[in-house]
């Protein structure tokens, strides 16, 4: 069984993501100490520390990439 990416909880469910799609389980089958943005192994059910760093890394250094091609806007505006 693959690992599968925890993308965020609704009440009782967790949302998971599974080869780019989104999967719905009841949260009580995910082990107790896994957060959003862990990776998880669902032949353990585990949460893959070194799997939920590298993509956390991964996750960071594409915002940061994002982040130094954002021109601002053209014009005056104030926020």
């Amino acid at each position: 069984m693959p690992k599968v990416t925890l993308d965020r909880f609704e009440e009782e469910l967790a949302v998971l993501i599974v080869d780019g799609r989104e999967v719905v389980r009841p949260r009580a089958a995910l082990p107790p100490d896994a957060r959003e943005g862990d990776v998880v192994d669902l032949d353990t059910m585990s949460v893959d520390t070194a799997a939920t760093e590298q993509l956390r890394d991964e996750v960071r250094r594409a915002r940061e990439r994002a982040l130094a091609k954002k021109a601002a806007p053209p014009g005056d505006f104030d926020l």
